[in-house]
């Protein structure tokens, strides 16, 4: 037998439905309708089968060294680095830039609370230019 992951959960200081609204703007996928804006945690929901629910959670210590564990997104629509634009005019911060002359490579940002995730090529990108 096996298990699935069904949240991933998000420690955060501020509200949790600030948090949630960037990362529902970096997915595309709503937010619950039960949150409301000073609920002590809120839901990003993913179309059914397509991933698990991100869940951000208001807990009182900050943030204090690199994440131990963080997500990757890849864009669907647009190329690694419109979406790094897209993602830094939302409010994430650029933490490392590791992107590489070959168009390989990544970059890694910072949302509003400072939980660090990595901006992959997009699929497109990655067939018109495979790494070597």
């Amino acid at each position: 037998m096996t298990s699935v992951v069904n949240h991933i959960t998000v420690d955060c200081v501020g509200d949790p439905y600030d948090l949630a609204r960037f990362w529902s703007l970096v997915t595309g996928n709503p937010l619950s309708d039960d949150d409301q804006p000073g609920d002590p945690e809120a839901c990003v929901i993913p179309p059914a089968g397509t991933g698990p629910l991100m869940l951000f959670v208001r807990v009182s210590d900050a943030k204090t060294v690199k994440n131990r564990m963080h997500v990757d997104v890849k864009p669907t629509d647009r190329t690694r680095d419109e979406e790094v634009a897209r993602l830094r005019d939302a409010g994430a911060r650029l933490v490392s830039d590791q992107r590489r002359p070959d168009g390989t490579g990544w970059v890694v940002l910072a949302d509003p609370e400072g939980n660090e995730f990595c901006v992959e090529r997009s699929d497109a990108e990655r067939s018109a230019h495979p790494a070597t």
